[in-house]
């Protein structure tokens, strides 16, 4: 139990309260951490304010600091992409082939689904990749972010990707000592249709994109966006603004060339560099232990999906990341000098740009991770999660670990960090209620599912930040606009968790109904927001359809 009991609570939620309150993510986090430095050491707490700050720069040995330098090169890469024309062939040729609203978000659904190795890599190519078309096709930037954020962090947790090595490893940690425990593998398989909430919230993403259907405050962004063209809120603050910032790209020859080359070299050699360094770690840790330093003979021994598993968790994402963005701008430099659209010293001034296009997303991160190391020296994960207690009815124990994990998730801003506090304490208290390992599918799966829902909803997530970062959207509209979707998807996840504890439902029963009742439910709330506003609560599918429906409503 925390120390500072409900006190460590206050800074965080005084930082999201704040943030959506005033739209300025900035000055809230600061606040934050600075309330919760006050409570920390009963004194103003300006040192241990900068303190903490400073910290998440440097913390979990370097990751942060790959982390901002794949932020900041990434930045340039867009850049250079911009300026050589890269995203204006990409508009042309989607715009040809796309035609519709509707294909244009699906495109940026299925891209999604296929960048799964990587959640930040996820955000980043499929934001930039799609905003230029979607802006096009007047799909609003919190439409966009929506969709990115909604698919990258659900499709990374059950895919092959660095989140599993990171959830393997805890439940490996959690069954120390427990005797008769299954593999940490079989327990992550079997708790992956249980992680009910990634399921469903990509599904919801497919729902909302092909019905285009909307509620809440996108439906208001939405139509905003398709009757006027404005794919921003009138004052919003977008955390990039690349045709602001750049000007106009260079020539008037957009060549596709110039935005796939620096991408596939991207994907390429992060994908290589985290293989790599994965094999080269895997190999070393075998040596170590005496066991077969081959993958073939280890794959005979443990099978081969454990074997590639075990290879891509050891290997080092944020690296490969750094690698390819840095790759990335090598290649558009290259490609802009060989055609003589600019030479080095434009290259250079364009990367120079590029940073500074990604100063607001980055003063974000480090402030979000500082108010993470907050909540962390405060104790309140430890809070939320002992105050569950052991009396907790068994048929109810998932929906109460997903709702602590969810609330832990939401004032940490970090899913990660979640997962690594709720996992060993859900764990240990299904082993006590029960006696056996039967309920751990269902307990592991709740705890990763609530930490991508709150991670969803939260403005201090780092994954959120992203998403708005790389689709040019207002940080706080991004969170409001999703947080409807994702409170839609919770719902039917309880619903799904009350089938499997009261009436022992598996999941090839509870996830068709879960998806049949998301459909239910976009339906009938497009429909009730759409009379109360006085809004079609469907998308016109095209720009003719658009004009054509506000020609009638004249």
């Amino acid at each position: 139990m925390s120390e500072f009991g409900v006190l460590s609570l206050l800074p965080p939620l005084l930082a999201i309260v704040l943030a959506i309150i005033t739209r300025r993510p900035m000055l809230s986090l600061f606040l934050g951490i600075w309330s919760g430095a006050v409570i920390y050491t009963e004194s103003l707490g300006i040192a241990q304010t900068f303190d903490w700050i400073v910290g998440a720069i440097i913390a979990d040995d370097g990751f942060h600091v790959q982390i901002l330098l794949f932020t900041l090169l990434l930045g340039s890469g867009v850049a250079l992409i911009w300026r050589l024309g890269g995203a204006m062939a990409v508009r042309e040729w989607a715009t040809a082939r796309l035609e519709t609203r509707r294909n244009v978000g699906l495109a940026t659904w299925i891209l999604g689904l296929l960048m799964f190795f990587d959640d930040y890599a996820n955000t980043a190519i499929v934001g930039s990749t799609m905003r230029e078309i979607s802006d096009q096709m007047r799909i609003s930037r919190e439409k966009l972010s929506y969709i990115v954020d909604s698919t990258a962090a659900p499709v990374a947790t059950i895919g092959l990707s660095s989140w599993v090595a990171f959830q393997l490893s805890l439940i490996a940690d959690a069954y120390e000592g427990l005797e008769g425990a299954p593999s940490a593998f079989e327990t992550f398989v079997w708790s992956i249709p249980y992680n009910t909430y990634s399921l469903l919230a990509i599904v919801m993403v497919g729902i909302i994109v092909y019905t285009g259907r909307d509620y809440g405050e996108m439906l208001d962004a939405e139509h905003r966006a398709r009757t006027t063209g404005k794919v921003s809120r009138e004052d919003a603050q977008p955390l990039q603004k690349v045709e602001e910032d750049l000007g106009e790209p260079i020539g008037d020859r957009p060549m596709l060339r110039t935005f796939f080359a620096p991408v596939v070299v991207l994907i390429a050699v992060t994908l290589t560099g985290a293989f790599w360094t994965g094999y080269e770690s895997w190999t070393a840790d075998q040596a170590e232990a005496g066991d077969p330093a081959t993958i073939g003979a280890a794959a005979d021994e443990v099978g081969a999906l454990q074997v590639l598993v075990d290879v891509i968790g050891a290997g080092d994402f944020a690296g490969a990341l750094v690698w390819g963005s840095f790759a990335m701008v090598a290649t558009a430099i290259a490609i802009g000098v060989g055609y003589d659209l600019f030479d080095l010293g434009d290259g250079i001034e364009s990367v120079l740009d590029g940073f500074k296009l990604m100063v607001t997303a980055v003063t974000i991160l480090i402030l979000a991770w500082a108010i993470s190391d907050v909540a962390s020296a405060l104790g309140t994960g430890e809070y939320v999660a002992s105050s569950v207690g052991d009396t907790i009815p068994v048929a109810i124990l998932p929906i109460a670990i997903l709702f602590v994990a969810a609330f832990i998730a939401f004032t940490m801003g970090s899913s990660w960090a979640t997962m690594g506090i709720v996992t060993p304490i859900a764990i240990e208290i299904a082993y006590e209620l029960t006696g056996t390992f039967e309920l751990m599918p269902i307990v592991v799966g709740a705890v990763f599912s609530g930490a991508i829902f709150g991670d969803h909803t939260s403005p201090i997530s780092d994954t959120s930040v992203l998403s708005s970062t790389f689709t040019g959207a207002d940080l706080i509209d991004h969170v409001r606009t999703q947080l409807p979707y994702a409170g839609t998807v919770i719902f039917v996840v309880v619903i799904c968790y009350l089938l499997y504890g009261y009436l022992g439902l598996s999941p090839a029963f509870f996830l068709p109904i879960g998806v049949v009742l998301l459909a239910v439910l976009v339906r009938g709330l497009s429909e009730f927001d759409g009379a109360r506003k006085g809004l079609h609560p469907i998308a016109s599918n095209s720009l003719e359809e658009t004009a054509d429906r506000e020609q009638q409503a004249e």
